[in-house]
């Protein structure tokens, strides 16, 4: 009965914290000179840094934690599976309002919708659903106290977001042709493409290694969910992996302005 209200606090405490959060970011913003439109952008930002930045610690917590990579327990490992639930649904919606302001900015009143919104950011809209349906579920009921470990390195994958959401607030505000976005652009294909594209297959090799088993027969081994999940995640990552390196591609080769 205890785990039960431990869990439910933990969910509840996640509803509250980053609607909470954002919705602070957004009236100090405001107070501060931003317009609505600019002030609710990069609120969602921050609050996807934030969030990043806490997912990314747990991740070095639980990592360094556990020596036996399938046994080894840390109560991080489901505890911020709870908490951060929360935060994947919420962001839908404020992604929803950064879709919206950036149509109104640029004069499309009459795209403004979620049609229109759900064509335009479907698979980051299929990620996190499929985060809240799929992951956390698997997360805290189908692994059985085992494997804290790789659910340490999933945390880590967040490392590349503060980069991602710091090179949209740059040029939210006009600073896409200054040095700091263009390291950041490069930080950003080096952050992501190790901690979101190398991740599966190092996860497979760490497994390789603590089962005795050779590389390439690993998912014969592991239950076809977790093939099927880490298949889908990795191909999302890889994607966005692509564009992100065909924009930094164009911005590292734009001629500097005076």
């Amino acid at each position: 009965m205890d785990r039960q209200t431990d869990r439910w606090s933990l969910l509840v405490g996640g509803c509250l914290f980053f609607p909470g959060l954002f919705f602070f970011f957004k009236r100090t913003l405001t107070q501060l000179g931003c317009n609505h439109g600019d002030a609710t952008t990069a609120s969602a930002r921050a609050l996807s840094g934030v969030q990043a930045i806490m997912a990314s610690s747990a991740g070095v917590v639980i990592v360094t934690s556990c020596e036996d990579v399938m046994r080894d327990r840390h109560w991080l490992a489901e505890a911020y599976v709870l908490f951060a639930t929360p935060y994947f649904v919420f962001d839908i919606y404020t992604m929803f309002l950064c879709y919206r302001h950036r149509l109104q900015v640029k004069g499309h009143e009459e795209e403004v919708g979620v049609r229109g919104y759900l064509r335009r950011e479907l698979l980051l809209v299929l990620h996190h659903l499929f985060m809240v349906l799929a992951c956390c579920p698997a997360s805290l009921f189908c692994r059985q106290g085992r494997g804290d470990f790789f659910q340490g390195l999933l945390f880590l994958a967040e490392l590349s977001t503060p980069f991602v959401c710091l090179g949209k607030v740059l040029i939210q505000f006009q600073q896409q042709h200054s040095i700091l976005h263009k390291l950041n652009g490069a930080l950003v294909m080096l952050v992501f493409f190790c901690c979101r594209v190398l991740l599966f297959p190092y996860m497979y090799y760490t497994y390789s290694r603590y089962s005795l088993v050779p590389l390439y027969l690993v998912p014969l081994e592991v239950p076809w969910p977790c093939n099927l999940g880490a298949g889908f995640l990795m191909g999302l990552q890889v994607h966005w992996f692509i564009l992100i390196c065909r924009g930094a591609l164009r911005l590292l080769l734009r001629p500097a302005t005076p």
